[in-house]
């Protein structure tokens, strides 16, 4: 009789160990752009039981993954959540760059080669340096996976999908149909029907108006909102900046999950011999029209549809494929936009540094000592200084000394709390306080000067045409939730890096991670 309880007992563990142990079916990646986990904890009461609840309730759940630099934006922050591998690797330090000879800001995705899909930009991964997960997953599989991914912009929806996905779809700024590139082969065809039947986002857009979907007195959270007024907002093709606005309201998430429901009815996904990746980005931060107003109605309310809109999408996906053949992995992109103002008479910390005449004074400095015969300095973009490197090289001077003396100088300016050199993150010359300049750019593209301003400064551009920036690189807190697949619930408070996520997702995937991932997957997944 002993024998029989010892068996049973040992193949229940072992059944038991299998069922957590699977490969999944299917990988399904929330990612939500400038989500706050402040804002869940404050909203909370407001939220169904579905949603947000399920997620922290239901999944393996940790308190905060940290990014390893600053001046963290969408595509940086995509970048390391999908290659495991902060800027410095993965070749992504921002949404743009500066093309100093055309004198102009260009995406960091640019690329003429390819041709758009119902957009006119020309977009694609090449300056993605590093594999991201779907990319080892495609080669796990022979290409027999299908790869997907869906999001309001470019840089959020190419650099989650990586090289070898088959398709990355968002929403185009001009005519708000879901965009593509060449890059990627074929469109299915529930996309092209989409697009262009009656259900297309214009065709809907003079019935979509954003009002508030609770009663004013639920929007309680904050204490600071001063007016009563309900909030109401509409949009036309007929207005400049339609579709970038309604990209900032909760619509935008209704219309992801639109598409993304298309995708888990039409897609086979969960149905193949190898699994399959969606990836799926909402939006969670300021509404365009309020960016200078920090607590608002309008972003309770973007959180309360959001809630309903992660149901929504939860529900489908245990409909179509079951959670329990599933993984969830929801966390948000480690960063918040907004516009500070102040009232007037409020006294502040802080003041403005003018790029413009900063590098006007270094080229007179550099002059004084180098010669009057060329400018020394190239320009000024994204916190940065560029000298001119051809001059230098011509004039056989030495690079590391003429950045040391320039960083020497640029240090005494009023606002600046710290410069480094391009060359000392070269050459390992670096400690824990340059660190995240190292972390958070790419030697190709690093300028020679990267300058940190105190906290409340301003940069301002002397340029009449653009807001002056407030510089402000708090924390956000940004909660990671591993759900499904026979993940048991478990709340974990310790903090985690971003570039923890990918290894782990492949750890459970059974492939190898993202070829310039240099963090081992998190433990906890690893024992399950």
């Amino acid at each position: 009789m002993r024998k029989i309880i010892t068996s049973l007992i040992a193949i229940l563990v072992v059944t038991n160990l299998e069922a957590q142990q699977r490969t999944p079916k299917l990988v399904v990646c929330i990612t939500v752009d400038q989500l706050r986990g402040d804002y869940i904890e404050y909203f909370y009461n407001t939220f169904g039981e579905r949603g947000f609840k399920r997620l922290m309730n239901e999944g393996l759940v940790y308190n905060n993954i940290r990014f390893e630099f600053s001046d963290i934006d969408q595509a940086s922050a995509f970048a390391t959540l999908f290659t495991g591998s902060n800027p410095c690797f993965s070749g992504i330090a921002g949404d743009k760059t500066f093309d100093f000879e055309k004198e102009k800001e260009v995406s960091i995705l640019n690329d003429p080669e390819y041709l758009g899909n119902y957009t006119k930009e020309n977009y694609s991964p090449k300056n993605l340096f590093s594999s991201t997960i779907g990319d080892e997953l495609k080669i796990a599989s022979q290409g027999r996976s299908d790869v997907y991914s869906i999001a309001p912009d470019a840089e959020s929806a190419i650099l989650s999908a990586g090289h070898a996905a088959n398709g990355a779809f968002w929403m185009d700024n001009t005519n708000g149909k879901w965009a593509t590139t060449t890059y990627y082969k074929g469109i299915p065809w529930y996309v092209d029907r989409y697009n262009n039947g009656p259900e297309s986002l214009a065709s809907r857009l003079e019935t979509m108006v954003w009002t508030p979907t609770l009663p004013m007195e639920k929007y309680n959270a904050f204490p600071y909102v001063l007016d009563d007024l309900p909030f109401r907002y509409t949009f036309s093709e007929k207005f400049a900046n339609c579709y970038p606005h309604l990209k900032t309201s909760p619509f935008i998430n209704k219309e992801i999950n639109r598409l993304a429901l298309q995708f888990l009815e039409y897609g086979g996904f969960g149905t193949r011999s190898c699994p399959d990746m969606l990836s799926i980005t909402y939006y969670a931060g300021n509404y365009r029209g309020t960016m200078s107003k920090e607590y608002t109605r309008e972003i309770q309310d973007t959180y309360y549809q959001l809630d309903q809109d992660i149901e929504k999408l939860l529900d489908t996906i245990d409909k179509k494929v079951g959670l329990a053949n599933t993984l969830v992995v929801f966390t948000g992109s480690g960063y918040y936009k907004s516009e500070e103002s102040y009232p007037d008479g409020l006294m502040v910390n802080g003041g403005e540094f003018h790029p413009k005449r900063c590098l006007a004074l270094l080229n007179m400095y550099l002059m004084a000592i180098y010669g009057q015969h060329t400018s020394w300095v190239q320009g000024y973009y994204d916190n940065q200084i560029y000298l001119n490197r051809k001059a230098i090289e011509d004039a056989k001077l030495d690079l590391t000394t003429l950045q040391n003396k320039a960083a020497e100088f640029i240090q005494e300016f009023s606002g600046v709390q710290l410069v480094t050199t391009g060359r000392s993150l070269l050459t390992g010359d670096w400690n824990e306080g340059t660190a995240k300049f190292r972390q958070g750019t790419h030697h190709l593209r690093r300028g020679d000067l990267i300058i940190e301003l105190q906290p409340g400064w301003k940069v301002n551009l002397d340029n009449p045409k653009e807001k002056v920036k407030i510089i402000r690189n708090n924390a956000v807190i940004t909660p990671l939730v591993f759900m499904g697949n026979g993940l048991k619930p478990q709340h974990i408070y310790r903090e985690v890096k971003a570039t923890e996520v990918a290894p782990t997702v492949t750890h459970v995937l059974r492939i190898r991670p993202p070829n310039a991932t240099q963090s081992l997957p998190l433990w906890e997944l690893t024992t399950k």
